[in-house]
């Protein structure tokens, strides 16, 4: 245990985790500050990651050289790839965890590591001299020294939480909220706001009946999410599925008077896309049910997570209600369903690469900014935790442009339009989706994580051969010629139109009948054709196959990266310039983009005020 270090991160969720990770890795020396050594990398919430656009981003961690990816398929005990119905910019890996694997997967990695070190305690103040961050200081009096600090505080910063009419303090069950930083970076200069998150009630999986629910299976291939060679799932857990319905919902009303939602208060905002049960049946009142998705929290416990039931109702009006879903009648409760509501600082006073505009070398992540997701902190943290290191080293910053992945996406989002309600990831946000796939993560980003030394050499030369794998089985494919006698009769039986003269193999592949699914059988037809791995061959597939739409978008982003590379100085006075409206310069000051791209996406800042900006800068 040293008293100064290169970075601290305070905090050891999955922010947190990635924040130490990536610092150590690239050679600083790092404390990682925690309340609870037992908790680290705790799943707060669901025994799972990915789904939709989230699954994506745990692959693009993976890329660069993160650890999210490799602890989820350590840990997993189910996966499935869902959207397979649509194309696949719309494919998202997701896996069902093991709750405790997961945390000690993640606990074990950065023990090894020779360059973290371990606090328990809370971190109530940040020392500053200069406008620049020199340490912190804790409940016990100890002071550490720093060259950067992470914040990574989740939902502890004066966290309350709710069931009912009780109200205590903590930022999740069993575990204390944290005080006296919140109040110190008010005076500093730092905005803060109120947030609400929620999670259901934990039950006994020996006590429900799943003949009563529909099974749902994991993929009969399961695939991971780390393009390494961590180990395949051979054997998986079941979920279930099953619904509220019209008496489930009139237990839940009776408690509707003591919800601390609906009585006001609860004043933070919580998640738009994931709402508690009492939320759902009062915005959608003519809804008569609910999908229950009942996952196991892991392989050796009866412990069951009862998603789509998040609460803050009584603990009576939650037993009762869960009794009257089918293959609950009989069900026992661990513990409670609980909302907690906690401070986080509005994201726009954050440069891109996470650092506050503020204070030189001070850096939040994850639910501090108004986030909501595991993979949503997970990326910060990453990203937060690489520009420490950069910064104490004195080298240059490192971001993802929105072009490149959703973890560019994600930050852009987040500085330049901030967020009022926790931020969810979603495939919609990204402009350039077919671009952003979950297939090529790694061509996308492994190449910027190793030139940075985050990515292994091993990972760097991974992705070079599946490149060039991908590269040159398109010019085998672009070149076979393929005879009527060899193929009609399997494509007469995929009801597609029969070859009347020797064709070109490429040219087939784009027929919209031939997909993923049945691609093999096609290729099982052409001679002499090479020996192809899985991975290789879904990506080559998919390449052709959208060849046109990905051609489009590419030049698209090449039209944004223009902007994208228009730097302004961060001390641009815009008061110089008279023609801008009144709201645009008042953005334009208060959010400070780093680029013009950055300025065009600021809410208030008009066509014409970035045609003023890209005048008077020459262009």
């Amino acid at each position: 245990m040293f008293s100064s270090y290169d970075v601290i991160v305070v905090g050891a969720g999955h922010a947190g985790c990635e924040a130490a990770h990536a610092a150590a890795t690239m050679g600083s020396t790092v404390l990682l500050i925690t309340m609870n050594m037992q908790t680290i990398a705790q799943m707060s919430c669901n025994p799972a990651m990915g789904g939709v656009a989230k699954g994506q981003i745990v692959r693009e961690v993976d890329a660069l050289g993160g650890m999210s990816g490799i602890i989820s398929d350590k840990s997993m005990i189910q996966f499935r790839m869902l959207n397979r119905s649509k194309g696949p910019a719309m494919w998202s890996p997701r896996c069902q965890s093991d709750r405790n694997m997961f945390a000690w997967e993640w606990r074990k990695t950065l023990e090894a590591n020779k360059l973290i070190d371990f606090w328990q305690d809370t971190v109530n103040e940040v020392l500053v001299k200069d406008g620049r961050i020199t340490g912190v200081k804790t409940t016990l009096g100890v002071t550490f020294s720093a060259k950067a600090v992470v914040l990574t505080n989740g939902t502890f910063l004066n966290g309350q939480m709710f069931i009912g009419e009780k109200v205590f303090g903590g930022g999740r069950t069993a575990e204390r909220s944290a005080t006296g930083l919140t109040e110190q970076l008010a005076t500093l200069g730092f905005e803060a706001g109120r947030m609400k998150t929620g999670t259901p009630p934990r039950v006994d999986g020996r006590s429900l009946n799943y003949g009563l629910m529909e099974e749902q299976l994991g993929d009969e291939k399961p695939g991971k999410f780390s393009y390494t060679d961590t180990p395949s799932l051979t054997q998986q857990r079941s979920c279930w599925i099953t619904y509220t319905n019209e008496s489930v919902h009139d237990e839940l009303k009776t408690g509707f008077e003591k919800s601390p939602m609906f009585t006001g208060r609860i004043k933070g905002l919580g998640p738009r896309y994931c709402p508690s049960i009492e939320d759902k049946i009062n915005r959608f009142a003519d809804k008569d049910r609910h999908q229950i998705f009942v996952e196991p929290e892991g392989w050796d416990t009866v412990e069951v997570y009862v998603n789509g039931f998040s609460t803050s109702l009584p603990e009576s009006v939650q037993y009762d209600a869960l009794r009257k879903i089918p293959g609950f009648e009989q069900v026992r409760m661990f513990r409670p369903g609980y909302a907690v509501e906690y401070d986080y600082f509005p994201p726009t006073q954050l440069k891109s690469t996470l650092e506050t505009r503020l204070i030189n070398n001070l850096f939040f992540a994850g639910q501090i900014n108004g986030t909501t997701g595991y993979e949503e902190a997970a990326c910060q943290g990453l990203i937060a935790g690489i520009n420490a290191h950069r910064n104490v080293h004195e080298e240059a910053e490192f971001t993802i442009k929105r072009s490149e992945g959703y973890i560019g996406v994600l930050i852009d989002d987040l500085i330049t339009k901030g967020t009022e309600e926790p931020y969810r990831m979603f495939t919609s946000r990204a402009e350039y989706r077919t671009l952003l796939r979950q297939d090529n993560a790694d061509i996308r980003l492994t190449e910027k994580g190793y030139a940075i030394g985050l990515a292994s050499q091993e990972r760097y030369e991974k992705m070079i051969q599946k490149r060039d794998g991908v590269a040159t089985l398109t010019e085998v494919i672009r070149s076979t010629k393929i005879k009527p006698e060899d193929v009609n009769n399997w494509l007469l039986s995929m009801n597609s139109s029969p070859l009347r003269e020797k064709g070109s193999l490429y040219t087939l592949l784009k027929r919209p009948e031939i997909d993923q699914e049945n691609i093999y059988g096609l290729l099982a037809l052409v001679p002499n054709l090479p020996a192809i791995g899985e991975e290789v061959l879904e990506q080559t597939i998919i390449e052709i196959k959208y060849e046109d739409y990905l051609s489009r978008e590419k030049q698209n982003a090449e039209k944004l990266d223009r902007w994208e590379n228009l730097t302004i100085h961060p001390t641009f006075d815009y008061d110089r310039l008279g023609a801008l409206s009144f709201e645009g310069r008042e953005k334009l000051k208060r959010l400070r983009p780093g680029t013009i791209g950055q300025a065009s996406r600021i809410s208030g800042v008009s066509p014409s005020d970035v045609s003023i900006l890209l005048v008077y800068m020459g262009r």
